[in-house]
């Protein structure tokens, strides 16, 4: 309880206890902490297995890696249409694989962190004496076409930040790295690729890649060498842990229910009803719809709406809110109520660029009036 209040209130980066603090309240870390040395060990290593078991091209045998595999045999071919078949399914991780490619390679383009080479590339993936295939390569090789995949969800990314630069147009904008190195957006990329494999009932929705992208930029730039080297494997761990508390945001079929996005919309109305009526009433009058900027709000826990290091001060009271994250729809009514002068002057057009553009970058104001009405 007391590491909770104390987060609330901001987490301190140096020393890497932000990072160790994210690991405790994402329940990554358990409270004994004569524990965590074997349990990172445990975790970090089955991470490795994920890496044996899911990023291998059928067809390659693993007897180095103590791993047979004899499976491409006259029932199992590149063509055999059987829904079971291994190649069949390659085909359809590519699809998936493809829609991951085009997100992370644009992710947080505001900061060249995630272009960089890492200093912890994968040895597994890039050791030479493995025949694994990198993402990267599997992408270029595939002739599939990204505009063929549809798991994307209306309004996700709808409309970037003002705040935020524009990515490259084109693939070929970014730096290529040599042999041997592999950029922090690879990485980023498989541990999204991997969470598809072993959650196939979700799979991937575009905006996943803005979830991962701070938590792997706080574990990757943890000034505690042991701790940064494993950075792939404890993001990894401490997203699915996070995508368990706030995966039904991204479950289409469940947007109306009472567990769904729609659901979490309406109750920033509802509490904005209750905080300040003539702000609802403006709001309801021009017919602007929660959906229309709350959607990518809640969704992406304001990913999108600050810069990288603000976003990454709100998640420390986001992470260490009680309630698992009722707070952030009382920072949703705070922007509204932070602006409310402007919205209530402003025609549908001019506060609809408002909401999708968010003004305000003062992230400690507005956490700030969100404690205030958390309080009232």
């Amino acid at each position: 309880e007391k590491l909770r209040e104390l987060s609330f209130s901001g987490i301190p980066c140096e020393g890497g206890l932000r990072c160790l603090c994210w690991k405790i309240l994402l329940n990554y870390l358990p409270l004994e902490r004569a524990s965590w040395t074997s349990i990172l060990a445990k975790q970090r290593e089955l991470y490795s297995q994920f890496l044996r078991e899911m990023i291998i091209q059928p067809g390659i045998a693993k007897a180095n890696m103590g791993v047979s595999r004899e499976d491409v045999t006259f029932e199992d071919h590149p063509l055999n249409p059987n829904p079971d078949s291994r190649w069949n399914t390659y085909f359809k991780d590519n699809e998936v694989l493809l829609q991951i490619d085009k997100d992370v390679r644009r992710l947080c383009p505001d900061i060249s962190f995630f272009q960089r080479a890492t200093e912890y590339p994968c040895l597994l993936i890039l050791d030479p004496q493995n025949e694994f295939e990198t993402l990267r390569k599997r992408v270029e090789q595939t002739t599939l076409k990204s505009q063929t995949v549809a798991r994307n969800r209306s309004g996700v990314t709808n409309m970037s930040s003002p705040h935020k630069n524009s990515a490259p147009s084109s693939l070929n904008e970014y730096e290529v790295l040599p042999n041997g190195c592999e950029a922090h957006w690879e990485v980023v990329e498989r541990i999204l690729f991997i969470y598809a494999k072993l959650n196939p009932g979700i799979a991937y929705v575009q905006g996943m890649n803005e979830i991962v992208g701070p938590l792997y930029y706080t574990f990757a730039t943890d000034p505690n060498s042991e701790w940064k080297e494993h950075a792939e494997a404890d993001t990894f761990f401490c997203f699915t842990n996070l995508m368990a508390e706030i995966r039904d945001n991204f479950i289409k079929s469940l947007d109306d229910s009472q567990c769904g996005i729609t659901y979490k919309m309406e109750k920033v109305y509802s509490t904005l009803k209750d905080k300040d009526m003539e702000l609802y009433l403006k709001l309801q009058e021009q017919n602007i719809k929660p959906q229309f900027f709350a959607f990518r709000w809640l969704t992406l826990l304001l990913s999108q709406e600050f810069l990288l290091p603000d976003v990454i001060r709100i998640w420390d009271s986001l992470f260490a809110d009680d309630n698992r994250f009722d707070f952030l729809l009382l920072v949703c009514c705070a922007m509204l109520i932070l602006i409310r002068e402007q919205l209530l002057e402003g025609d549908f057009t001019i506060n609809m660029r408002l909401l999708q553009d968010y003004p305000i970058t003062d992230v400690c104001q507005i956490l700030q009036k969100a404690k205030e009405l958390q309080d009232s």
